[in-house]
């Protein structure tokens, strides 16, 4: 998970603040010098360190703070306020035009996920604003690129354009023209990248971007690559001019310091994250959520967010209903394991639950076998065992066993947890606990 290495530093050093009370100038100096080391361990830029604790420091050694009655809330707050504004303040959207087509232009390096993040963003687009899509393949060098960015498009149900090895820039030139004509009103080129930045490459990006004159010119920046990403970042803007970054594999680093460093030095906003590899894995980039979450603060109101799109409002009104009768059964029980798959797993709820919270989640790996095992027997069930378990007596058991490559040890287990979710979800609606995500009478929890 993207920032853990360096949330784990600063909670360390935020702790050791808390337990002295009063602070000294001394214990801010040190407290700095800590941040100082934990941000360039995270692999952020040395110059973005050193201008981030200058700032952080003066402000820290302000009266303010030290006859705080609690200063090391006021320098964590401060901290706060200094990454807020480091990753950029406010949340940028993506430039759409509000009448006719909207061309999107994504740039990078080669690897940094720019296909397939590409029809993410094309599929967020057409949801929350009603756009209708068109994927380009412009990547005319590398092997089955083409044929990925088909893949990907049948799968969220979006057209892609292309014309097989022509030259890019008429490739991205016929896609406008095809798009004004068929009633696309947003275009996504997928450009080609190289594994390090050359003339040639920088010469074709230029004459697409002449060509074709986007609203937006997103660069892809792989959250993995550390300082290279911001390298490779500044040599991006400054021969195309960028208008915006999306970072991907924000879930696959523990360090993530290109995050921090590429909005610094370019001075142009994050838009959009990745942090899976599922298609909808894509989100806004919230500076305030992202400075919260690197604190152990959590991201509740991503998490909300999250939740509520995994959520079939349906089905949710039915299983609260239920509640209150105390009629939760075991495809109710099979509906919320979807639920909890959709929202990404444990891993992911994890990140964005505060302190404690989430290291406790995330402590609690889900088994992917034992759901494909307790997915397997439930729908090796008949409707009538799924609705009153009650029914399933021995010989039941060992056929719904057999049916689901399993053991009745294993429909034995299966049938205790249910047991025990029914009765939390008894106490849960009487009001005695809170459900997950203000579960309880409004919606529901998930079986975790």
């Amino acid at each position: 998970m993207a920032f853990e290495s360096l949330s784990d530093r600063l909670g360390n050093v935020f702790k050791k603040l808390r337990g002295k009370g009063r602070l000294s100038e001394a214990d801010v100096k040190e407290a700095m010098r800590e941040v100082r080391m934990a941000l360039l361990e995270a692999d952020v830029s040395y110059k973005v360190v050193r201008d981030f604790v200058r700032t952080c420091t003066e402000r820290c050694e302000g009266a303010e703070v030290l006859e705080s009655l609690t200063p090391a809330q006021m320098v964590v707050k401060i901290v706060n306020e200094e990454l807020v504004k480091l990753m950029g303040s406010t949340t940028a959207k993506l430039n759409i035009s509000p009448r006719g087509l909207t061309v999107v232009m994504l740039v990078g390096l080669q690897g940094a996920g720019k296909t397939t993040n590409g029809a993410k963003l094309a599929a967020l687009i057409r949801k929350q604003n009603g756009r209708r899509p068109l994927l380009v393949a412009c990547d005319i060098y590398r092997p089955a690129a083409i044929k990925q960015l088909e893949t990907v498009g049948a799968q969220l149900d979006i057209p892609v354009f292309q014309m097989g090895t022509e030259d890019p820039v008429t490739i991205a030139r016929t896609a406008v023209s095809h798009a004004k004509k068929n009633g696309n009103d947003l275009v996504i080129l997928d450009t080609a990248g190289r594994l390090h930045i050359d003339e040639a490459l920088m010469d074709e990006l230029k004459a697409i971007k002449r060509e074709v004159e986007p609203d937006e010119i997103l660069l892809v920046v792989d959250a993995m690559t550390g300082q290279d990403a911001v390298n490779a970042a500044s040599a991006f803007d400054e021969a195309l001019g960028i208008t915006g970054i999306m970072l991907t594999k924000l879930d696959g680093d523990a360090r993530g310091g290109a995050a921090l460093s590429v909005r610094a030095v370019t001075g142009k906003p994050i838009k959009f994250c990745g942090s899976g590899e599922k298609l909808d894995a894509i989100e806004p980039f919230h500076p305030d959520r992202m400075a919260s979450r690197i604190l152990g603060m959590g991201d509740m109101l991503t998490l909300i967010e999250k939740a509520e799109r995994s959520f079939d409002e349906e089905k949710a009104r039915e299983l609260a209903e239920k509640m209150r009768k105390n009629a939760f059964t075991l495809q109710d029980y099979y509906d919320q394991l979807q639920q909890l798959k959709q929202m990404g797993g444990l891993g992911d709820i994890a990140g964005m639950l505060p302190g404690s919270m989430g290291k406790a989640v995330a402590g609690a790996k889900l088994d992917e076998k034992q759901m494909s095992r307790t997915e397997a027997i439930i729908l090796s069930m008949t409707p009538k065992e799924r609705n009153d378990p009650s029914v399933i007596n021995s010989s039941r058991k060992k056929r719904i066993a057999a049916g689901s490559g399993t053991e009745v040890v294993d429909v034995n287990r299966l049938l205790k947890q249910y047991e025990m979710m029914r009765d939390l979800t008894r106490q849960m609606s009487r009001g005695r606990l809170p459900g997950f995500l203000g579960g309880g009478k409004r919606r529901g929890g998930f079986p975790f």
